[in-house]
């Protein structure tokens, strides 16, 4: 019965009962009578699917929600054809299966995001062994391979670069407009494209483990999750039905014209309030799909359009989170900037620790030789020592110079405690039995941070800053991007804490993170975004939206996409409420007939269903800035 039914609802089905919807007007106007009433025809097509599905849900679905409009537009069209009035009968019929082929439509636009993703996941990879290539389908790639990818190749699976230099198209990814210069130790990603070298590159997540596959199933999931609002117009639709139905036989006991009646069952059904909904949410995720915003539920997109308050984690959020030498000082005439840090790489060289290996590749970066590093010596969370080219070596912290009969001067101490006013980590280096100078290391604020925080701000959201970094880091990173509102030296729980204590302020918070430790948060807030790029799976999975890329300018955008959804949806409610209710008074003064009535109520929810479509492709215009 299902199989019937499908391929009756059908564009080419509806089609023919669209012919037959027009045959029979066109012959009543010009006063042929054909036995049979072409019609029929149109209900038979149109009109089964709909009394299948009112049944279907009465046997099937719980309670109230038993009473749907499939019901009210079966029992309408029965009424009009008790009344003789088939072409009113076929025509609600006709357009309601044109409305559902026309959301049906619009939603399948909407997943050409989803769609693309599908047909850009590879089906082979060139596959190194020894000296032999050969061409395997991906499936067949497993994890360690060596495979090789050439210009104009697309790659299987993701993995690490191990030989040569490229420029990959990672836009279906990341959004980026631009090929991305890759080499030696660089991430590539499955379905990503190989524009100019050749490379090879070992297999690190193969098959349903990739990320292309990942965010396959990411936008597939938020394809099948309802909005609260369709949730909404689904209960307004069941208690709508009563209504209709009490209206309709007062109608018919008062005037004693039981046409006005049936006027009122066809006009009164809520399929504009279901249709536009739905549509509004799949046009929106499906652009937001086309900008490496992948949001995994018309819930989350809805919640992030009431979003007055966003959370942002610092490390890996705000900032790159890699540390990079920011100042180099010498204190010393005999040294200048660039012998401070070689000598200091030098020592380094064979330290593990964040900061030395950040040390040792600022010297590799600017082309500095490193002189042999003999009796290298760590003490763990102070310092190393080293001998280089017969000098005594110290590069730590206060205390471990200190520790060794090195103590620095005033000078020193005023220059680190400014370090420590910016938030940043210092090391002291020292040859022999005195301090020679100051390295400082920071965290790189990201470039859009303050643009964006302005942006946000011009759409009356609030920034606040959730870090597990100390109080003086903080404040000096939330200052440079803008934020004024900190919350600093926060373990995951704070975190959690704190969110609950914004939502108690009535706020609705959005969490943005990008680790392990901000899953909890991510869970806990209104709406939880994650980077995509960078960010753990952990985190992405945590989260409601996900960032293909780690720009976060796209959270303006983001919040401006789920405002015109939001707004878009409360338009079309409203308007399908307007539409019913002049239509249903029409309906009661015997202004409208059944076939004129499913025309206008019709039409509207075709209307609506247009509205919604056209967020998929609207341009939406640069949020301004706040006047200063």
């Amino acid at each position: 019965m299902k199989k019937i039914n499908d391929f009756l609802a059908g564009i080419p089905m509806t089609a023919v009962g669209g012919v037959f919807l027009i045959l029979s007007f066109v012959l009543a106007q010009a006063g042929v009578n054909l036995p049979v009433d072409p019609a029929w025809v149109t209900v038979i097509i149109s009109g089964l699917p709909l009394l299948y599905l009112a049944l279907w849900r009465i046997v099937h679905n719980p309670g109230i929600s038993k009473i749907s409009s499939a019901l009210l537009i079966t029992v309408a069209m029965i009424a009009a054809i008790a009344i003789g009035d088939l072409f009113a009968a076929g025509e609600v019929a006709f357009i309601m299966a044109l409305g559902a082929i026309l959301e049906d439509m619009t939603t399948n636009r909407a997943k050409k995001g989803l769609k693309k993703l599908i047909a850009l996941a590879p089906t082979q990879g060139r596959r190194i062994s020894g000296n032999r290539e050969e061409m395997i389908d991906a499936q067949q790639i497993r994890q360690g391979d060596l495979l090789r990818i050439l210009p104009g190749e697309t790659v299987p699976v993701d993995g690490v670069i191990i030989s040569g230099e490229t420029s990959v198209d990672q836009s279906i990814m990341t959004g980026e407009s631009l090929p991305v210069d890759k080499s030696v130790g660089d991430e590539v990603y499955c379905g990503t494209i190989n524009r100019f070298g050749a490379m090879d590159i070992r297999a690190t997540r193969v098959g349903e483990d990739s990320s292309l596959q990942k965010l396959i199933r990411m936008v597939r999931d938020a394809e099948n999750k309802k909005a609260p609002m369709a949730r909404i117009a689904d209960r307004c639709a069941s208690w709508l039905v009563p209504a209709a139905m009490l209206i309709a036989i007062v109608t018919g006991l008062i005037t004693r014209d039981i046409t006005r009646a049936v006027t009122v069952l066809v006009v009164f059904c809520p399929c504009a309030l279901v249709l536009a909904t739905p549509t509004a949410i799949m046009a929106a995720i499906g652009q937001a799909t086309r900008h490496g915003v992948i949001i995994k539920s018309g819930e989350a997109l809805e919640k992030m359009g009431k979003v007055d308050t966003v959370a942002f984690d610092k490390t890996g959020t705000l900032t790159y989170g890699k540390l990079q030498v920011s100042d180099l000082v010498s204190l010393v005439p005999e040294r200048n900037e660039e012998e401070l840090l070689a000598l200091a790489a030098a020592a380094e060289s064979r330290s593990e620790h964040p900061l030395g290996r950040a040390v040792v590749d600022a010297a590799l970066q600017k082309g500095l030789t490193l002189s042999p590093c003999d009796t290298f010596r760590m003490t763990a969370g102070k310092g190393v020592s080293a001998v280089v080219s017969g000098q005594s070596l110290y590069c730590g912290n206060e205390a471990f110079l200190i520790e060794n009969g090195i103590r620095p001067d005033g000078v020193a101490e005023s220059t680190l405690e400014r370090f420590r006013s910016q938030g940043k980590a210092s090391v002291l280096v020292a040859q022999e039995e005195r301090c020679i100078g100051i390295i400082a290391l920071s965290d790189t604020l990201r470039p859009q941070a303050r643009d964006m925080v302005e942006r946000l701000s011009a759409m009356h959201t609030e920034a606040v800053l959730l870090t597990g970094d100390n109080r003086r880091t903080a404040d000096y990173f939330a200052a440079q991007a803008g934020i004024t509102e900190v919350r600093a030296e926060l373990l995951p729980e704070g975190k959690v804490e704190s969110i609950a204590q914004l939502q108690q302020q009535r706020r609705t918070v959005c969490m943005i993170g990008d680790g392990v430790n901000d899953a909890p948060a991510l869970k806990s807030a209104n709406v939880g975004v994650a980077m995509g790029s960078m960010g753990s799976d952990i985190a992405v999975e945590a989260a409601d939206i996900a960032l293909m890329s780690d720009d976060i300018s796209r959270i303006p955008y983001l919040k401006r996409l789920s405002n015109a959804t939001v707004a878009t949806i409360k338009f079309s409610i409203t308007l399908s409420m307007c539409i019913n209710l002049i239509a249903v008074i029409l309906s009661v003064c015997g202004v409208l007939n059944p076939t004129t009535g499913a025309l206008v109520h019709n039409a509207g929810s075709c209307l609506v269903v247009l509205i919604a479509a056209l967020l998929y492709d609207r341009k939406f215009e640069e949020t301004p800035r706040p006047q200063k």
